[in-house]
């Protein structure tokens, strides 16, 4: 599938009364020409589709140069300024591109007057998937990468890089004064050893946060690429004066030329294509621009049932409320507490036609709770 190494589509065979009918899950498609995996591979036969479309409604954004001279030039600014290069990044697949992208910049002198700067990979997993990459991979690698590793020499090693381990191993990074880039997970900043980096380098001006991949709407990550004057993390107000980056067409997904590209290699179309995996509005967009091409297409709602034999959606799905990811700094009792509340309201708007024996028993019960509260 391209989207990171061992990714795959998965082809479907149902027989069913004598007829086999052949459906294709997408997942994640991949995007083209990214360094070390190959690119998608193009399906040609399927009766259903089921599809992606996180980057259905864009195109990533064309750079002027390469990406190692696109991060070389954000290396060698937060290195002027004396701070740190903050990467959140996914472990698997995106972490190994930077590493890929940092050892061509070194080998090629892009950030000279850094000298031999220290990059952190501050994420077991991380860690464990970079060796991995290294390994006996083949049949996923692309013909610059094969020959590269034809020629003996690792991808992803250079001098003064690190992995940490430890969990004080990674506490310590941020005692230190020295320049450095510290790549770690998660890549949306919502969990993981990052939040801690983030913590302590966000105050400060001569620092950067560098983003490489998709920001999911609510997540942390999105909210500082949109913006964000401050945020909270461990239950502390963090003042953001950051310098926050976006490194554009640094992405796993396909764009949506290269979505349109998949989908319409098809020959001939499917008889129904199913628009998932994208936000509401995105899904939505991109099956009424496949629909416009002549291609069958709608974006499912939840718990929808279709009947591939009728054709037809046979129980419409349910259209759920937007609710924003949770806030990371809320509990997970806080959050069962206020949940169990809120079912607890609509299940009380619900009951009216009760017998009134039968409210006032769950009254009483409910005003127990509050008195417990209140003591």
């Amino acid at each position: 599938a391209g989207h990171l190494i061992g990714s795959a589509f998965a082809e479907i065979f149902i027989k069913e009364n004598g007829k086999e009918t052949k459906i294709v899950f997408s997942g994640d498609i991949g995007n083209s020409n990214q360094p070390i995996i190959c690119d998608p591979t193009a399906l040609t036969e399927a009766d259903f589709v089921v599809m992606e479309s996180t980057y259905g409604d864009r195109e990533h954004e064309e750079v002027e140069f390469s990406h190692e001279h696109e991060l070389a030039e954000v290396i060698s600014d937060t290195f002027r300024r004396g701070g740190n290069l903050i990467i959140p990044s996914f472990a698997v697949g995106r972490t190994q591109e930077i590493l890929y992208f940092i050892r061509e910049i070194k080998e090629k002198g892009l950030c000279k007057e850094c000298g031999d700067f220290p990059v952190y990979i501050d994420s077991p997993l991380a860690s464990a998937a970079t060796k991995i990459f290294s390994g006996e991979l083949q049949r996923y690698l692309d013909k610059d990468a094969l020959k590269f590793v034809g020629s003996g020499e690792s991808m992803f090693s250079f001098k003064g890089l690190r992995l940490c381990e430890s969990v004080e191993e990674s506490k310590q990074l941020n005692f230190d004064d020295k320049f450095k880039i510290i790549i770690s997970a998660s890549g949306m900043c919502d969990a993981g050893r990052v939040r801690h980096h983030l913590k302590h380098n966000l105050w400060r001006a001569d620092s950067t946060v560098a983003f490489v991949g998709y920001q999911g709407e609510g997540s942390l990550g999105r909210k500082l690429l949109d913006g964000a004057e401050k945020v909270k993390l461990f239950g502390e107000e963090i003042i953001v004066a950051a310098k926050i980056v976006n490194l554009p067409g640094l992405s796993s997904h396909a764009g949506k030329s290269d979505l349109i590209k998949w989908i319409t290699a098809y020959a001939p179309k499917p008889q129904e294509v199913f628009v998932v995996h994208g936000e509401e509005t995105v899904a939505v967009s991109f099956a009424q621009e496949l629909m416009g091409m002549g291609i069958h297409a709608h974006a499912p709602e939840y718990t929808e049932e279709y009947d591939t034999e009728q054709m037809a959606i046979v129980k419409p799905g349910v259209k759920l409320e937007h609710t924003a990811r949770r806030d990371p700094s809320l509990s997970e009792p806080y959050v069962r507490l206020v949940g169990l509340a809120e079912k607890l309201l609509i299940r009380a708007k619900q009951s009216k036609g009760f017998a009134n024996k039968e409210l006032n028993k769950l009254s009483a019960k409910l005003q127990s709770i509050l008195d417990v509260w209140n003591a």
